[in-house]
């Protein structure tokens, strides 16, 4: 009988994490010292963002702007994608390949406890990497997929940190503001 590796068994613990206030210059001097290609940004302990090397390439470097004088805030990515540490790794894959991400949250009891990232997935599976590498194309223009997703971040009605946002008509929603939906 075939087990299904779980998340929690292939993510790593104790991502880096950083304010939305720091500069993006003294963000990537931790990325640099922790040799990391990311850093998850969290706002009263909820991860609100992501701040990848890619964001830092594309949004400050590319356009001339002064690294130390951005905040993560400015360049982030946001929302973000997460999901729970108990669904298999085959599961965190389809997710990252759906949403062409490369780096998924670990979310447990409303805590970000870890990051598996494309790299953790092939390293436990090379034979995924064939697959990993159409990541890029597939899903492309399927915003369908993004309904299922849990997000983290501000709710877009009251503004309410939340680890698990839906997407609600557009909306990024709590459940609390989900279920007032559902009474109007």
């Amino acid at each position: 009988m075939k087990k299904d590796i779980l998340v929690k068994e292939a993510m790593k613990t104790n991502p880096l994490m950083v304010a939305p206030t720091i500069s993006v210059f003294d963000a990537a001097k931790l990325m640099k010292k922790r040799k990391l290609g990311s850093v998850i940004v969290v706002e009263n302990k909820q991860p609100v963002g992501i701040l990848t090397e890619s964001d830092i390439l594309r949004k400050v470097v590319a356009e001339g702007l002064n690294a130390s004088e951005i905040l993560v805030s400015d360049v982030m990515s946001t929302p973000i994608i997460v999901t729970d540490p108990f669904i298999s790794i085959e599961e965190a894959m389809k997710t990252m390949g759906r949403c062409n991400i490369r780096r998924l949250p670990i979310v447990e009891a409303g805590k970000l406890t870890g990051i598996i990232t494309h790299r953790d997935i092939t390293r436990i599976s090379p034979m995924l990497y064939e697959i990993c590498r159409e990541w890029p194309g597939m899903g492309e223009g399927d915003k369908s997929s993004l309904v299922d997703q849990i997000f983290s971040g501000k709710c877009e009605d009251c503004s309410t940190l939340s680890t698990t946002l839906k997407l609600i008509d557009g909306r990024l929603l709590c459940e609390d503001c989900i279920d007032a939906l559902k009474y109007q």
